[in-house]
C-alpha cells in the first residue's frame, strides 16, 4: 500500500534535509526547516502532508502563487512545440512578442512615449549585468551609482552594485568590479539626520550632487541603478520627491536611470511597477522574479537607442528568453491585466498594514510598519527609543510561525525584518489565517523578550 511520502518523493523530510547537509554547501542559506513536496495557489504541503501558508512565494516571484493552471497549460502547449533553441540562432514567436508585450506596459513619462526594445537573461542578477553593460557602451562612460543598503543580485557586478557588504560581498571583497560608487538611500525610520520626510529628501539629493560635485564627475557617470522600494534592504520606501529629483538630475546631466524592478515589478506595490508612484519613466527597467511565475527570466527593457548603440553580438545568452520562460511571462502579463492583480495588490497592502498597524500597538517590540501595495514589512527592535535592532525575535517568530503552518523571511540591513511577499492570488481567508499566525507568534515571543504592551 502506498504511502502519501512514496507518492509525494519518496523521502522524508528528515532524508531530504539530511541528504541537504551532506552534499548542499553552507553557504546556500535556507530560511526555514520546511521540506516541499508539493504547492497550490498560496499553500505549500510537505512530504508529511503538513500544510503552511506561503507569505515568501518563492521571494516574491510568485505573484500569481504555485503552480497556476493556465500558467502550467501554456507551459505544456510551449513544450509540445520546442523546448529550447536559442535566441541566438534562430528567432521565436514567444520571445518577440514578449518585447512587445513589455514595450506595451513600460513605465514611460505621461504623454512622452518612447520605442524600447528588450533583452533577456536567466535570472534578475544577469538582468542588471546586461543594464550596466548597456549603460556603460550606450554613453561611453564607466562609472555606476548604486545605494547603500540595495540589492541588485549575486553575480559580480550585481554584487558590487549591492549595498550591503554583510553577507552579500563579505567574502568576495577582493574580488569585485570597479567603477561603482555608493551613496546614502533615504531611509525614514533611520534617517541620517532628525527631520521631516520631506527635509530628508532634499537632503539626500543634495549629498547626491554633492557627490557629483567632488569625487564623480558627471561626464565619467553612465548610470545610477535604483530599487524604488528596497526589497532585501527591508522593504524601505523612499520619498516619492527623492525619485523625481535624482531622475531630473539624470536628465540633466545625461545619466541614465536605471530602476531595479525585480522584487517590486509586476503588481507588487499597487501599480505594475513601483517606479510609477513616483512619477518617474526610467531609461532602462530591469525585472524578474514574478515576471515568470516561477520559470527563470530577467529582462532589460528600454529606450531602444540604447539598444541600437551596441553591434551585434555584444549581448546574448545560450538559455536567455528561454521559450517556456517567455510563454509563462506573456500569460502572467495577461492574467495581471485581466484580473485586476494590481488593484488588488493595493487591497492586499491595505490588509497587511491595518493588521501591522494593529500589531504594533499591541507589540512594543514592532519599531515600524511600512510598505507600498501588498510589499508589507514590520521592523522589530528591543527599544523604540533607541531602535536597537532585535534580529534574534525576528528569527524566533520566523521559528514560531513555521511551526504554527506559515512561510516567513527576514530582511534588512540588521536582519530585523520580517516582510510579506503573498501571492496576489491569495484568499481574503488565508491572508487573514496567516496574520492570525504571524500574531499569535510574535505574541509567544514578547513572552520571551518580544516587548508585548
Amino acid at each position: 500500500m502506498s504511502t502519501l511520502t512514496e507518492t509525494r518523493t519518496g523521502l522524508s523530510s528528515a532524508e531530504v534535509r539530511s541528504l541537504r547537509e551532506q552534499y548542499v554547501p553552507k553557504g546556500l542559506h535556507v530560511g526555514t526547516p520546511v521540506v516541499v513536496a508539493s504547492a497550490s495557489g498560496a499553500l505549500v504541503f510537505d512530504p508529511e502532508g503538513r500544510r503552511y501558508l506561503d507569505f515568501v512565494a518563492g521571494i516574491g516571484a510568485l505573484n500569481l502563487g504555485h503552480q497556476h493552471p493556465e500558467i502550467l497549460a501554456a507551459v505544456r502547449e510551449q513544450l509540445d512545440r520546442y523546448a529550447h533553441v536559442s535566441a541566438q540562432v534562430v528567432t521565436y514567436e514567444p520571445y518577440v512578442r514578449l518585447a512587445q508585450e513589455l514595450d506595451r506596459i513600460f513605465p514611460h513619462a505621461e504623454g512622452k512615449a518612447v520605442a524600447t526594445k528588450s533583452v533577456f537573461a536567466n535570472s534578475g542578477a544577469e538582468a542588471v549585468e546586461n543594464a550596466i553593460k548597456i549603460a556603460r557602451a550606450a554613453t561611453g562612460r564607466e562609472w555606476i551609482i548604486a545605494f547603500q543598503n540595495s540589492f541588485h543580485g549575486r553575480t559580480y557586478t550585481a554584487m558590487t552594485a549591492t549595498g550591503k557588504t554583510k553577507n552579500s560581498r563579505m567574502a568576495f571583497m577582493r574580488s569585485t568590479t570597479p567603477n561603482i560608487a555608493h551613496l546614502p538611500y533615504p531611509y525614514p525610520y533611520r534617517p541620517i539626520a532628525a527631520v521631516g520626510e520631506e527635509e530628508l529628501a532634499e537632503l539626500h539629493v543634495r549629498l547626491f550632487e554633492q557627490a557629483l560635485d567632488t569625487n564623480l564627475a558627471p561626464e565619467h557617470v553612465a548610470a545610477v541603478i535604483i530599487e524604488p522600494v528596497q526589497g532585501e534592504g527591508g522593504f524601505v520606501v523612499p520619498p516619492a520627491r527623492f525619485l523625481k529629483r535624482i531622475a531630473a538630475i539624470c536628465r540633466r546631466h545625461d545619466i541614465l536611470f536605471i530602476a531595479d524592478e525585480i522584487q517590486t515589478g509586476m503588481a507588487r506595490t499597487g501599480r505594475m511597477f513601483a517606479i510609477e508612484h513616483a512619477g518617474v519613466a526610467p531609461d532602462l527597467l530591469v525585472t524578474s522574479k514574478s515576471l515568470g511565475a516561477g520559470f527563470p527570466i530577467g529582462a532589460v527593457t528600454g529606450r531602444a537607442e540604447l539598444f541600437d548603440a551596441l553591434g551585434p553580438g555584444t549581448l546574448g545568452s545560450t538559455f536567455g528568453g528561454h521559450p517556456i520562460a517567455c510563454v509563462a511571462a506573456l500569460k502572467t502579463i495577461e492574467i495581471i491585466e485581466r484580473d485586476g492583480l494590481v488593484a488588488r495588490g493595493g487591497e492586499i497592502g491595505r490588509v497587511l498594514r491595518g493588521r501591522f498597524d494593529a500589531m504594533a500597538e499591541r507589540f512594543a517590540s514592532i519599531g515600524e510598519a511600512r510598505g507600498i501595495g501588498a510589499m508589507q514589512a514590520i521592523e522589530l527592535v528591543r527599544d523604540r527609543k533607541t531602535k536597537a535592532p532585535a534580529p534574534d525575535i525576528v528569527d524566533a517568530t520566523i521559528r514560531a510561525a513555521c511551526e504554527r503552518g506559515l512561510l516567513l523571511l527576514r530582511a534588512g540591513l540588521y536582519s530585523n525584518v520580517i516582510r510579506t511577499l503573498v501571492p496576489l492570488t491569495i484568499t481574503d481567508l488565508q491572508l487573514n489565517e496567516g496574520l492570525d499566525i504571524l500574531e499569535a507568534s510574535l505574541a509567544a515571543t514578547a513572552k520571551d523578550g518580544g516587548g508585548s504592551r
